[in-house]
């Protein structure tokens, strides 16, 4: 493991244990211990990278994130994110992304990404972008269904971050390989994946404790929780969408 990342995921793990973080994990044997794989994840909060990241940790493997070109720019987390091996992405030309994390997963590496593309406000899956099948298909790789439960109650989009000790239950389900052969219809793929994905976050909800008070706002609202319902977070995620459009001067951007 490079000293860089290991210094980082020692740095995670003493902050997970400041935070009194209890971690649920399954599946971490489908994890390869070599060989490239793309690690799909769902996307309810701004930290669950770093706790899909520990679920490699027992096979001494490190994931490669592709993540916003922006946090690249940034003077701090640039350097170390370039150092990591993490790949920027840039919606407005994205095949150069495309192509680093197929040449990034045919060298042998974990890649890491969301499906979704943003943070789900509902805590439910959206509708998944073809790209992990893609980049499966093409490097002839498998894809590593990945699902989070409590990173949403930690940092997440409209609520206050929770970074102090709050004993907060973190649970990661990593599901069987899925194949995606050559040839492969990408958007079959991608609905085959969201229906395992789906049936995961089923179980890990069904699993994950009680949430009572407060609490209840980081709850699906199919389940009795606050959380905005998928139609809900849809017209917010829109709202967003144009406001960062206005701010930027270009036509809103659609997903």
């Amino acid at each position: 493991m490079e000293p860089l990342y290991e210094w980082v995921i020692a740095s995670a793990r003493t902050m997970f244990a400041l935070q009194g973080l209890k971690f649920s994990m399954w599946g971490r044997e489908y994890v390869p211990r070599e060989g490239g794989a793309v690690m799909a994840i769902n996307h309810t909060g701004y930290l669950d990278f770093t706790y899909a990241g520990y679920a490699t940790l027992p096979t001494r493997r490190v994931v490669r994130f592709m993540a916003k070109e922006s946090v690249f720019r940034n003077p701090v987390a640039g350097p170390m994110m370039r150092g990591m091996g993490h790949i920027p992405v840039d919606r407005s030309q994205g095949a150069g992304s495309f192509r680093e994390a197929v040449q990034a997963l045919r060298a042998g590496e974990i890649v890491g990404v969301y499906p979704e593309a943003t943070i789900s406000r509902s805590f439910e899956l959206k509708e998944f972008k073809t790209g992990a099948a893609r980049m499966a298909r093409d490097a002839g790789v498998p894809i590593l269904p990945t699902v989070i439960v409590g990173a949403q109650r930690v940092w997440t989009k409209d609520r206050p971050r929770r970074l102090g000790r709050t004993n907060t239950p973190i649970y990661v389900e990593v599901n069987p390989p899925m194949q995606v052969p050559e040839g492969a219809d990408v958007r079959v793929a991608t609905d085959r994946l969201r229906a395992v994905m789906a049936e995961s976050l089923d179980r890990m909800w069904a699993k994950y404790p009680t949430m009572h008070g407060a609490d209840l706002v980081y709850l699906p609202a199919r389940l009795g929780g606050l959380a905005p319902t998928p139609e809900q977070a849809a017209r917010m995620d829109k709202a967003e969408r144009q406001r960062r459009a206005r701010k930027r001067g270009t036509p809103a951007e659609h997903g």
